[in-house]
This record gives C-alpha cells, structure tokens and sequence, in this order.
C-alpha cells in the first residue's frame, strides 16, 4: 500500500508526501484507522452505501484519509474533493499492483 500512496502523490496535485518515512506512516495510520474505524463508519452508514451501490465507500476512505492528513506530519492534502479524488485514485492504484504482484 506505501507505493499506491506515493503513485496517488505523484499524479494527483494537493496531496502531498514530505519523503519516505512519511510516506511509512501514512501507510501505517491507513492501516490502523482502516482496521479499526472503517468498519464502524461502513456500519454506520449502511443504508446509505447500498442506496449509492457501495460509492459511499469513497467518501468513508476520504474521511479516513483527511484523519490520516490530521494525525501525520508530512502528510497533507488540499481538502475533501482532493481526498475523494485521492481515494478513487488510491483503489484503482491499489488494483493495478496488486494485479502485477500476482502475475509475478
């Protein structure tokens, strides 16, 4: 997941990494914050996620990333639409090389 964070800061302008144990602990922060509060958020707005046909899910991983952006020191980003950019951006990054990672 640290190289699709660094892909997402390297295509998308407002989402900034400040150097590699930055990019380390925002992978970590994800991690946790993706273990253990994403799936209260998805429980919380399940009414919601099926009515979008799970697209909310963007936004829950946007909110994550602004608490990322919150909790980590060289880790910034312009504002909601940059982090709902960067969330999509993030899956179909995230897709990409996982696929390369099984085909090798």
């Amino acid at each position: 997941m640290p190289w699709a964070f660094y892909v997402v800061a390297y295509l998308l302008p407002g989402f900034e990494i400040s150097g590699y144990q930055a990019l380390a602990v925002t992978a970590v922060v994800w991690g946790v914050l993706s273990i253990l509060v994403k799936p209260v958020l998805v429980l919380l707005t399940l009414p919601l996620t099926l009515l979008t046909l799970g697209l909310f899910t963007f936004v829950i991983n946007a909110i994550l990333l602004l608490i990322t952006d919150y909790l980590v020191e060289g880790f910034s980003m312009a504002g909601f639409g940059t982090a709902l950019l960067a969330a999509i951006l993030l899956a179909i990054v995230n897709a990409f090389l996982t696929s390369l990672a099984k085909e090798v």
